[in-house]
């Protein structure tokens, strides 16, 4: 047996036996994704299926749900990273969906977060990379980030970390909202105002591909700026967690080129008020061979999300880990 069937396999056998105090009653969990059209939402449904087993299901060893017994995990749409991480802080939601960046800002109280720390946040797992797209009508282009100067550019929702961190790129190339037309629009909605002739470029961070991407290159069709190896430096100078990255040619429609882009993780968060035995049972629930399955046929990215890099940058990062994720690793063998 490889390692990561043994892996698998303790997933499974620390799932049922953490789940045994929530088998009688059920335990609502509340997971904050993002909108519809982007990757959140899809894997955060994942996610939810995988670490649910409602009271009364088949059990996972006759082929019923193999998430923690009792727990009833629900995937809800919200403006992203921003929300999801205040929503957890304050126990409005129990986990939710966030990029690296704007966690770390926001549990530490730096940045636009000055003074205001978000001392609940808790890690379960880096999930996958979030790459950067700047979308632009078809045949359009641009040489840096100074041309969108006086353009209707839409930087994602208010709440989202998307927008927290382009704010930041476009201050370096001396752009603030004084001079250009912003618009604050999910995915869904942009791509809909790009299609229109509404915006003349929208950004998004998220795991490719994107839902309303591939419709809207398949429809009105679309570019996607490809930056340059210093427009990438300079933005992880400004933006450490945002590292260089590349989306490969043929993942949307009409985009026959690779695209260089700047790239953050997406994490897990839940809160420290959440017991160690439940986040325990829903780490190795997350892990175990049944998710595992949703994971590889749902959304591209869910193939993304293994044990291997569920540890990847956390330490570098800054937030801490939940007792529960990190009884959860260290019994498994990922973490001394």
């Amino acid at each position: 047996m490889n390692k990561s069937s043994k892996l698998l396999a303790f997933a499974v056998a620390a799932t049922l036996s953490a789940g045994t105090a929530f088998a009688q009653d059920p335990t609502f969990f509340r997971i904050g994704t993002g909108s519809a059209g982007g990757t959140y939402f899809p894997i955060g449904g994942t996610i939810a299926n995988g670490i649910s087993a409602p009271p009364g299901s088949r059990p996972c060893d006759e082929g019923g749900q193999c998430g923690v017994p009792g727990l009833i995990a629900i995937a809800q749409s919200t403006t992203a990273s921003v929300f999801n991480n205040t929503a957890v802080q304050n126990g409005e939601l129990e986990a939710g969906m966030a990029a690296a960046d704007v966690t770390r800002s926001m549990y530490l109280g730096e940045g636009k977060f000055d003074g205001k720390p978000h001392e609940k946040l808790r890690i379960v797992a880096n999930l996958y990379p979030e790459d950067l797209h700047l979308v632009l009508p078809e045949g359009a282009s641009i040489s840096s980030l100074s041309d969108l100067e006086g353009k209707r550019v839409g930087i994602a929702q208010a709440g989202s970390g998307t927008q927290v961190a382009v704010e930041m790129m476009l201050a370096e190339w001396g752009l603030n909202r004084d001079n250009y037309d912003e618009a604050e629009l999910n995915n869904s909605q942009s791509a809909e105002r790009l299609a229109d002739g509404q915006l003349d470029a929208y950004f998004y961070a998220a795991g490719w591909p994107v839902s309303a991407m591939v419709q809207l290159a398949t429809t009105k069709g679309m570019e996607l700026h490809t930056f340059t190896e210093e427009d990438l430096a300079k933005i992880n100078e400004v933006i450490p967690a945002y590292i260089p990255s590349m989306i490969p040619a043929g993942v949307y429609e009409g985009i026959d080129y690779e695209v260089k882009t700047p790239a953050v993780s997406a994490l897990l968060v839940v809160s420290s008020d959440l017991s160690e035995e439940l986040v325990y049972g829903i780490t190795a629930a997350l892990w175990n061979d049944n998710t595992r399955k949703l994971l590889d046929n749902g959304h591209a990215k869910g193939k993304q999300i293994t044990p291997d890099t569920a540890l990847d940058g956390i330490a570098a990062l800054g937030v801490p880990l939940h007792a529960g994720a990190e009884k959860f690793y260290k019994e498994a063998g990922l973490l001394q």
